[in-house]
């Protein structure tokens, strides 16, 4: 992959769009858990930044999730030539695999989230669809020359 050329403030909005999507799938997902809704112990942010600090609240799960969407949001938006549907679906299903093999093993959960069972691998499905979906829409907003040329449009 190449790294794109684009100008400074469009880094800033690539990193805006990161957060954007980190908090519109955090408005989704804490209200998910915190209903049972949500087959995770606890939000994977969570029990991540526990891992690391011990025992910490909530909000400092969702700091290291929101730096977690960023950095991925920026991956996309700069690295990604196309910036499609199909391509943030992709990275999403890369970063659900991640999710499944290192964190959940890395916080306890056991691989696939078997530990705690498995509707864990579905569960944690969802939120990297949203991501993906997400993501690739407020890409278009943010840089709509960039999601598909105008060439593209007209001939479908």
């Amino acid at each position: 992959m190449k790294l794109r050329r684009m100008a400074i403030q469009d880094y800033a909005r690539a990193v805006g769009v990161g957060i954007a999507t980190g908090v519109l799938l955090s408005l989704i997902v804490i209200p998910a858990s915190k209903t049972g809704i949500s087959p995770l112990p606890k939000p994977l942010g969570l029990a991540f930044a526990q891992l690391l600090l011990g025992k910490v609240p909530l909000p400092v799960g969702l700091l290291f999730h929101l730096a977690y969407v960023t950095f991925w949001s920026v991956v996309y938006a700069v690295f990604f030539k196309r910036r499609t549907l199909l391509n943030s679906l992709w990275l999403a299903l890369g970063l659900w695999l991640l999710v499944l093999v290192f964190f959940f093993p890395l916080v306890g959960w056991g691989i696939f989230g078997l530990n705690i069972g498995p509707k864990l691998i579905i569960a944690s499905l969802i939120p990297h669809f949203l991501f993906a979906v997400i993501l690739w829409g407020l890409c278009r907003w943010v840089f709509p020359t960039h999601s598909t040329s105008n060439k593209q449009m007209i001939q479908k």
